[in-house]
């Protein structure tokens, strides 16, 4: 007995003698909800037992160390984005700084501290001051940093919202664009708050900068008598050309692509739809004006004849009847060159924007609050642009009258507001990740895509510069030409970083 005794006394010597060396080797020991934490003789933290650190001459060593941290916070860590350091008491507080103002080696300690009333401030190794907080208030900021986030970019439930091509999407806290965490419920209809008046206000803004866009070229051939032919409507006709051409390629394409992709909408089972698309709509443009240049082209050539057979006739074999003949075919062949000043052509040209106007009406109301004041400044200059382009190729139009040309023009000018009139009346069912809503709005940005490439780079682009007014122009008028294209298509492709 007498030994088991004294075997039992020095296993509980040798343990509190473990213990208590465990418990010297660690230090600035503080709580992170449940798990008790202490910093290492290297640096690092790490969790611990509380049995060892509970032991007395931890207790004892702890004022000590509390008097020798009274000026400053150190044992500075970092939780995620957050930076929490030790203070005198053994307290936690957290530095109230960005993540990116810490930098990626953070300050191991603050010194210095101070205090203004009830706030903690110290020094950090770059002698600039930093509040710190307590783990309260630091739970009070962070709760309300996020909130102030959610009113400025996320939906209710934290979750984060963004859109594309005007359609509202959102994804769950931790979730990343197209990955296979993402959840059903970022497809389902986001409830939220809309500034009625200004979207009622940004309508008839729409409709006025419309207008300015579309009738003014027509106006300015009208009553201000401009030349079609001279360097300004040059510079207009191109700048237009390089905006329709940007708007096919840079927004209705890339608007297309993102809605067939949305993960709302499923797999696909058929990868080149958007381009199927695009290649439809352009064909189908080619075929309405093969087919209408084709029927014209029938009709001048049996009005010719008969022309040139009573001529003939009159002149009883006159010699004059050669230079009938040959003005016949001259006729004929100058008619059978492409035209831009047909009206079927500027028509196809018109629909082709009038499908995406409709849409960016629609998806503009749609649109979140913290997304909407950017999107109309954007589209405001989208239109004015498509408007000048549209005006130019209308004013053009020789063989008809000035309603005709109003009457054309007028379509522009009502189809956006009109879309957003529509928008304001769907705005409370409105989803934009359903699918039905996705195949409507990538088909008509598809199909409006082609219409637009066609009429861009045919009738209008090589038109131009290869049998237009551009092929034998003068050095001045090419120079302000080409810097106009370029100018269009510089221009539409910046306004598609936000549209």
């Amino acid at each position: 007995m007498l030994l088991k005794s004294g075997a039992a006394l020095v296993v509980a010597f040798l343990t509190n003698g473990l213990r208590a060396q465990t418990s010297a080797s660690l230090s600035d020991c503080h709580n992170h909800g449940a798990t008790r934490y202490c910093v290492l003789p290297n640096g690092e933290e790490t969790a611990v037992p509380s049995s060892i650190t509970e032991a007395p001459s931890v207790a004892t060593a702890a004022p000590a160390v509390a008097d020798a941290q009274t000026t400053a916070v150190t044992s500075c860590h970092m939780h995620e984005t957050a930076q929490f350091c030790i203070k005198g008491d053994g307290g936690e507080v957290m530095a109230i700084v960005t993540a990116s103002a810490i930098g990626p080696s953070p300050p191991a300690q603050y010194t210095g501290c101070h205090s203004h009333g009830e706030e903690l401030f110290c020094y950090g190794p770059d002698s600039e001051e930093t509040l710190f907080a307590g783990e309260t208030a630091a739970a009070a900021v962070q709760t309300g940093a996020s909130s102030e986030g959610q009113n400025e970019g996320s939906s209710p439930g934290g979750r984060n919202c963004h859109f594309h091509a005007g359609v509202e999407h959102c994804l769950e806290p931790g979730e990343s664009e197209g990955g296979s965490a993402a959840s059903a419920k970022a497809c389902d209809k986001v409830d939220r708050s809309y500034n009625m008046p200004i979207r009622i206000g940004t309508l008839f803004v729409m409709l006025i900068t419309s207008s300015i866009a579309v009738f003014g070229p027509i106006l300015l051939v009208r009553f201000a008598h401009v030349h079609p032919g001279g360097y300004i409507f040059t510079v207009l006709k191109q700048f237009g050309t390089g905006v329709i051409i940007s708007t096919a390629l840079v927004h209705l394409l890339t608007h297309a692509e993102l809605m067939f992709g949305n993960e709302c909408l499923g797999e696909l089972k058929y990868e080149a739809t958007t381009s199927a698309i695009v290649v439809a709509g352009a064909f189908l443009t080619f075929l309405l004006q093969y087919s209408s240049f084709r029927l014209s082209d029938a009709r001048s050539r049996t009005v010719a004849s008969k022309s040139g057979t009573q001529h003939a006739e009159s002149m009883n074999g006159d010699t004059s009847d050669k230079s009938s003949q040959v003005q016949v075919s001259t006729t004929d062949h100058n008619h059978r060159m492409p035209k831009l000043d047909d009206p079927l052509s500027v028509l196809i040209l018109e629909m082709g924007i009038i499908f995406h106007s409709a849409i960016i009406g629609v998806t503009l109301v749609v649109a979140g609050d913290s997304f909407y004041k950017i999107l109309v400044v954007v589209i405001i200059f989208h239109q004015m642009f498509e408007g000048l382009a549209l005006g130019v190729r209308i004013s053009h139009l020789s063989t008809v009258s000035l309603l005709t040309k109003l009457l054309m023009a007028s379509g522009f000018a009502l189809i956006t507001p009109l879309g957003m009139a529509i928008g304001l009346g769907v705005l409370d069912s409105f989803n934009g990740n359903d699918k039905a809503t996705i195949v409507a709005i990538g088909t008509l940005d598809a199909f409006s895509a082609g219409i637009l490439l066609w009429t861009g780079f045919i009738q209008m682009w090589s038109f131009d510069w290869l049998y237009g007014d551009l092929r034998d122009a003068g050095a001045v008028q090419t120079g302000l030409g080409m810097f106009a294209l370029v100018s269009g298509l510089v221009a539409m492709s910046v306004l598609g970083r936000w549209a």
